[in-house]
């Protein structure tokens, strides 16, 4: 649908949000210990923040859950019932405050898991999903989504995205029939627009994604890979913090005659990612698994998905507990 422009009052933004609350669960930052920034359900409008430059955890969760089961199942003697999970009782949630570069993560994980067979887990998620991103008015140097084709006032993903105004006001952008039914049902809330202009940080180009893409092509067995992966010790905060990594596991648990199938997150760069049962591991070494998170990343998915894997959130770098720098690494790998 074309695009509506509209304008909403700060003061208007609580009765907004209170609005939101009542036929939905809302999913908003909030400030924690440890100048942490989390996610939480339904907190009071008092307590979301907003002027946080990222969360510490992406919000992926919300159409990918960290564990989410598959199935469950009855076993006998004889047989086993497969009992199918309700996916008609997901709810309808609301994700307010996210960033342009988490709600862009969106179509990143649809190209994903809607990339040969659609996954009904995801897709009900989504289609059951209503994003009020939040244009970025601060960055530091973590950031880099303007490197990976993004904005820090992108508007993909998002289906109403608001950009602050120096008066506190808002720019209202309403992108999809999802926003234009929030806009329907309160109309009193949203003005017609002013020509001041959005308040919104500068985020500098450090490489480009596709030189990277094109250098990576022939750069499989370079010596970069071992040069640059010394310091990492393969926790996996980075792929636990990423918007876009979509690695799973899927196990079964049994107790007594009933169980569940179900699958949780996952990661290429731990050890057992790819460990055989005969004991042969494809990626023995750290220097292979740091290869494969970004050869995924900027090759084999623009390749395969016609998507980059990556938003600039910076979340990897600045969750790295051994400063594994993925733009300087992405800067260095275009010059080699």
């Amino acid at each position: 649908m074309e695009t509506t422009r509209k304008l909403i009052r700060k003061q208007s933004l609580e009765k907004l949000y209170t609005h939101l609350l009542a036929g939905n669960k809302v999913y908003a930052p909030v400030n924690a210990s440890n100048n942490q920034v989390e996610y939480k359900y339904n907190p009071p409008f008092a307590e979301v923040a907003s002027e946080h430059i990222r969360s510490t955890l992406s919000v992926k969760n919300l159409v990918f859950p960290k564990v989410e089961n598959l199935f469950l199942f009855t076993n006998n003697r004889t047989e086993s019932t497969i009992i199918d999970i309700e996916l008609y009782k997901i709810p309808q949630v609301v994700l307010w405050g996210a960033h342009p570069c988490d709600n862009a993560a969106f179509d990143i994980l649809r190209s994903i898991f809607c990339w040969d067979i659609k996954d009904e887990f995801f897709t009900q998620r989504v289609e059951k999903l209503t994003v009020i991103g939040f244009a970025c008015h601060k960055s530091d140097d973590y950031c880099f989504c303007t490197s990976t084709g993004l904005a820090p006032d992108s508007q993909k993903g998002s289906d109403i995205l608001l950009s602050r105004l120096q008066s506190g006001d808002y720019v209202a952008d309403i992108l999809t029939e999802k926003g234009n039914a929030i806009l329907t049902a309160c109309p009193a809330l949203f003005e017609e627009p002013t020509d001041e202009k959005p308040v919104i940080t500068e985020v500098k180009v450090k490489f480009s994604h596709e030189q990277v893409t094109a250098k990576l092509a022939n750069a499989f067995e370079h010596p970069f890979w071992i040069e640059n992966s010394l310091r990492c010790i393969g926790c996996g905060a980075c792929a636990y913090v990423c918007p876009t990594c979509a690695c799973f596991d899927i196990q079964d648990e049994t107790k007594g005659k009933n169980g569940k199938r179900y699958r949780s997150w996952d990661s290429c760069g731990f050890g057992l990612f790819t460990l055989h049962t005969s004991g042969h591991n494809p990626r023995h070494v750290q220097s292979q698994r740091w290869r494969q998170r970004i050869m995924h990343k900027f090759s084999y998915m623009p390749d395969r998905n016609e998507s980059l894997g990556c938003v600039g959130c910076g979340r990897c770098s600045s969750g790295c507990p051994v400063d594994m720098n993925i733009s300087e690494q992405l800067e260095a790998l275009q010059n080699i």
